[in-house]
């Protein structure tokens, strides 16, 4: 099987169907960061630094015709516009980026596509339409919301996956395996911690923290939650709550001394959170955007168990 990747990132969608035993042909993405990464982990597949939503159909064609026929069409297209995390804000251009999937689709007219995304895609204005034109190409969909939790990431990431088949309808995908924990990605020797009531700290971060020990308690070892709704903290006993490009958790622990200290989760830690392998190489990226490629990034496992249930099933 030989596979392309649209909005490929640092790769993750590649590297969950690498490990299912396909051949990753070309990564496609604009940022010259996820090019650089994509390059260091997939050698011999090509590289194409382009914006999609500016190809003709002529320039389809012309890679179409550069890569030869494949099997796999793997799509992540940006996920700003669909996600909660905006808000309010309008909408930007980015918001139609799935219709470059249909795109290649009509051209490659590959045997499966799978396309993740938030789950709020279903809500944009084209996605019926979206659903339609991948139906004219004679395509058999499932609409699949599935979390990294039921497949060995320890963390909560529910996503949507369109999983089309050209042939016949395509497989439930069950999960996996028992979850894992927030424990499972922590290394207690690594990062820097300092202490809760010092006089830099923000009133903010530090009544985030009080509200958790009122109800875990002060012996408690736990994660403070910069972001979202409801109970910001979490205990180290469930899996990670959804990793974001900003990576904002902090380890909280007593610090023998009748205080508590903190740090916030490294990167290592956030790239075992997102299923990474270890010797997957972010080629000497910032922290930032080695957060920004995690937290947009597909987890591996959850892709890899999508493709090999369609190559069973085939």
């Amino acid at each position: 099987m030989r596979a392309i990747d649209l909005f490929c990132g640092a790769g993750g969608g590649s590297l969950g169907a690498a490990a299912a035993g396909v051949e990753i042909v070309a990564g496609f993405d604009v940022w010259p960061v996820a090019g650089s990464v994509y390059r260091a982990n997939f050698p011999h597949a090509r590289f194409y630094p382009c914006d999609l939503a500016t190809l003709m159909e002529s320039d389809v064609w012309v890679i179409r015709d550069d890569l030869g026929p494949v099997d796999l069409l793997l799509a992540s297209p940006p996920c700003t516009d669909h996600s909660p995390a905006r808000g309010a804000k309008p909408p930007s251009a980015g918001l139609d980026l799935p219709w470059c999937v249909w795109a290649f689709a009509r051209v490659f007219l590959p045997r499966w596509i799978v396309v993740e995304n938030v789950v709020q895609m279903r809500r944009w204005h084209g996605y019926r339409a979206f659903l339609w034109s991948l139906c004219g190409l004679g395509y058999c969909i499932r609409q699949e919301i599935l979390d990294a939790a039921d497949f060995g990431v320890p963390q909560r990431r529910r996503r949507l996956y369109i999983v089309c088949d050209r042939e016949t309808d395509p497989p439930e995908i069950a999960p996996r395996t028992a979850h894992r924990l927030a424990r499972d990605v922590i290394d207690p020797g690594v990062g820097v911690y300092k202490p809760l009531y010092a006089p830099w700290r923000a009133r903010a971060t530090i009544e985030r923290v009080e509200r958790a020990l009122r109800v875990l308690g002060r012996d408690a070892t736990f994660l403070s939650v910069y972001y979202g709704s409801g109970p910001q903290w979490q205990t180290l006993d469930v899996p990670l709550r959804t990793v974001t490009t900003r990576g904002h958790f902090a380890l909280v622990r007593p610090d023998r001394r009748g205080g508590h200290e903190m740090r916030m989760l490294q990167v290592d830690e956030l790239r075992r959170a997102m299923g990474f392998p270890a010797w997957f190489d972010f080629g000497g990226c910032t922290r930032t955007d080695t957060m920004r490629l995690l937290g947009n990034a597909v987890c591996p496992p959850v892709m890899q168990a999508i493709v090999e249930e369609l190559v069973r099933c085939a």
